[in-house]
């Protein structure tokens, strides 16, 4: 860093400062949301939707949340399929991309054209990947997805058939991709032994993810169970979401699915969106640390206190896990999560680390209602840390699980928009500064 441009700088933040009232002034809604956080309306689906309050007389009324994917609310969807046979994911991302469930059929036919395309190109692994390792995994994935662009023939058409089966390409490679990533990454940084497995053309999404990343390659069907669900939560939420929204704005240009796809990985790393799974993990981690799982009701309300306070952690202010942009009372995901994590907890002998994440959550909410005097619900990041943690995951790994299972949601919005609505993405901003003269530079 420069320390004379750096104070440029800081005088120019300063000069150019725009005045908080001037977005009320100009009815500009910061973040594309409006007064009372419901989020301003930039488009139509028939493929997820977020329900998170009601409206009562024109009032925004909290609600219990509920999460639909092409009309089948979520908790319906968990407790009716058949997670014995491990396809649930594959099941789930048909009815995203296609709008219906697929019968015995066509759930075949999809699972063989996914696993017929899991084998990453020739040499991709040993020039994209094991000789350009990256340290952050994140950044990695969304260069890896950009390399594929030059092993597609078709890579610039981007109509909607074609993209439907360039975007099934990279969901069937994603568990090389971030398992090889990974693995490369452990070898080059962390001076770990340097472990690549073949890639089972029979494993399902879930099964080749485990087995990828674990030495000796194996699980247990409960961990296969989880993992599967795990994917199917985090498949789609919407179109208003901020890395689903990026996919479709810089899909709007007419740009391909490569390019897209990776613009949504950046979004999807922030610590206000996908990130937050890996802050849960790093914030709960501290919290245990500091008082440990035998701690009462009364030292973790003093943690969260310590966290609310500024006092703890990264002094953000924020209990990452807790509280959400649409969910008021509850986030079905969350709910359906937190089963599954008892589940799991008894398996690995877990509970009592269980029965802590379940006493902080109630009273991060209590905290938070008496603070703000608002309802809020722990959100999905809050419970996967601790559910990945027992799988043995890696949190490096934990959001790109996300991004593999969300992928699937951003074709199916991308495609959406291309034979719907067809339309570059492009609003409008005010200018609110000074017009000048220019002055010569020895004048200046």
């Amino acid at each position: 860093m420069n320390r004379e441009l750096a104070e440029i700088f800081k005088q120019s933040v300063n000069d150019n400062a725009i005045e908080n009232g001037l977005y009320k002034t100009y009815e500009v809604k910061k973040g594309l949301r409006n007064e009372d956080s419901t989020g301003v309306l930039v488009g139509l689906t028939k493929i997820a939707d977020v329900v998170g309050y009601k409206r009562v007389n024109g009032e925004k009324v909290d609600d219990i949340g509920r999460l639909y994917y092409r009309g089948y609310e979520i908790k319906d969807l968990i407790d009716g399929l058949d997670f014995s046979e491990h396809h649930a994911f594959e099941e789930v991302a048909f009815l995203i991309l296609f709008g219906k469930l697929p019968n015995a059929s066509e759930l075949a036919l999809f699972m063989s054209y996914l696993q017929s395309h899991y084998a990453l190109p020739k040499d991709f692994l040993e020039l994209n990947i094991l000789r350009m390792p990256g340290k952050n995994l994140m950044n990695k994935v969304q260069q890896a997805i950009l390399m594929l662009y030059g092993y597609d023939e078709n890579s610039d058409d981007t109509t909607a058939m074609n993209t439907l089966f360039q975007g099934l390409n990279i969901i069937a490679k994603m568990p090389a991709i971030i398992s090889y990533s990974y693995q490369a990454k452990r070898h080059n940084f962390d001076d770990e032994s340097l472990i690549i497995h073949q890639i089972d053309p029979h494993c399902t999404i879930s099964e080749s993810i485990l087995r990828l990343i674990r030495s000796d390659m194996q699980y247990t069907d409960t961990e296969v169970r989880v993992l599967d669900c795990m994917l199917i939560l985090h498949t789609d939420h919407g179109g208003g979401n901020n890395s689903t929204f990026t996919n479709v704005v810089i899909s709007s240009t007419g740009t391909d699915i490569y390019s897209a796809i990776s613009g949504s990985i950046g979004s999807l790393k922030g610590p206000r969106h996908g990130g937050a799974s890996l802050a849960v993990c790093q914030m709960m981690s501290a919290v245990i640390d500091e008082i440990g799982y035998q701690a009462d009701d009364a030292a973790i309300r003093g943690i969260v206190e310590r966290l609310l306070d500024k006092d703890f952690f990264d002094h953000s202010g924020l209990i990452y896990g807790i509280g959400h942009a649409v969910y008021t009372l509850s986030d079905p995901r969350s709910e359906i999560l937190k089963e599954k994590a008892y589940m799991l907890a008894e398996e690995k002998q877990m509970i009592e680390q269980f029965d802590f994440y379940k006493r902080f959550e109630e009273i991060a909410k209590q905290c938070i209602k008496e603070r703000k005097g608002k309802s809020v619900s722990s959100n999905i990041d809050f419970y996967s840390g601790f559910v990945y943690s027992m799988l043995n995951i890696p949190q490096e790994l934990v959001s790109l699980l996300f991004v593999t299972a969300r992928i699937v949601g951003w074709l199916a919005h991308n495609i959406e928009d291309k034979c719907y609505c067809d339309k570059i993405v492009r609003p409008a901003t005010k200018y609110v500064g000074d017009t000048k003269k220019f002055v010569k530079i020895e004048e200046r």
